[in-house]
C-alpha cells in the first residue's frame, strides 16, 4: 500500500498549507502501524498485539513508572520515544526478538524505512522524529535506556500473563530470554529485578524451557 496522499484526497484548498498537508499525510500513514502484528498476544489470548497498541502501552508505562528509572528522566521525551520507536516497522516489519537471522539486515531495513516515513513530515519535525528514533536505538541517554527497558518489560509481562503463549509456541529457553533482556538493568535496575522474577517463575511453571 502506498503513502496516503492527503493533498490528492482532500485537496490543497482544504489542507490549507503544504506543512499541514505533510503532517496529515504522516498521521494517516502511521495508521498502518495498526496492521503490523507482533508475536505477543493480548491478555485474553484472542489475537496478536499490533505495533500501535504496543507503543500506546509503553507510553502509559513511561507515564506511570518513571520513578523506577536509574536516573532522573524527561518523562515527556521518554513518551515521545515510545510512540516513535516502532514506526519504521510499517515498512521494515516486526523483527521477532528470538529470531537471530532476521536481525542480520534489521538495521538496513529500518534505516530505509526511517528515510521514507519520517521524510513525509516537514523538515523540522522530520529531524525531531528521526532523532528520537535514533536516540532510542543507540540506548545511550537516560531516557533511551529507560524507554528500552520498558520495551523489554511489556512483552515479557504479556508472555507471562498468557502462560508463556509466545515463548511456548517458539520453544524459547529461559537463558535466551534472560540474555536478550538483561540490558533492562541499564535503564531500571528495579524493573529488571521484577522481570527476572517473572522469568524464574515462568521457567518453574513450564512457560519457558529450562
Amino acid at each position: 500500500m502506498g503513502t496516503f496522499d492527503v493533498e490528492s484526497t482532500v485537496g490543497n484548498q482544504l489542507a490549507g498549507s503544504d506543512r499541514l498537508a505533510r503532517q496529515l499525510s504522516f498521521i494517516l500513514e502511521i495508521d498502518k502501524a495498526k496492521n503490523v502484528l507482533r508475536r505477543s498476544r493480548i491478555l485474553d489470548e484472542s489475537r496478536r498485539e499490533n505495533d500501535a497498541e504496543h507503543s500506546w502501552h509503553l507510553a502509559m508505562m513511561a507515564l506511570l513508572l518513571s520513578e523506577y528509572a536509574n536516573e532522573p528522566v524527561d518523562v515527556c521525551k521518554v513518551i515521545k520515544m515510545t510512540l516513535v520507536h516502532d514506526i519504521v516497522e510499517i515498512d521494515a516489519g516486526d523483527t521477532f526478538a528470538y529470531d537471530g537471522p532476521s536481525h542480520d539486515d534489521k538495521e538496513e531495513r529500518e534505516q530505509k524505512a526511517a528515510d521514507r516515513i519520517f521524510g513525509l513530515l516537514p523538515e523540522d519535525q522530520r529531524d525531531e522524529m528521526r532523532s528520537l528514533w535514533m536516540e532510542f536505538e543507540k540506548r545511550e541517554t537516560p531516557e533511551a535506556k529507560f524507554a528500552a527497558a520498558l520495551d523489554r518489560l511489556q512483552p515479557m509481562m504479556l508472555n507471562f500473563f498468557t502462560k508463556g503463549s509466545t515463548w511456548r509456541e517458539y520453544d524459547i529457553p529461559k537463558d535466551r530470554v534472560t540474555s536478550f533482556n538483561e540490558h533492562m538493568t541499564h535503564g531500571s535496575a528495579q524493573l529488571w529485578e521484577y522481570a527476572k522474577g517473572l522469568i524464574d517463575l515462568a521457567a518453574q511453571r513450564g512457560y519457558l524451557r529450562p
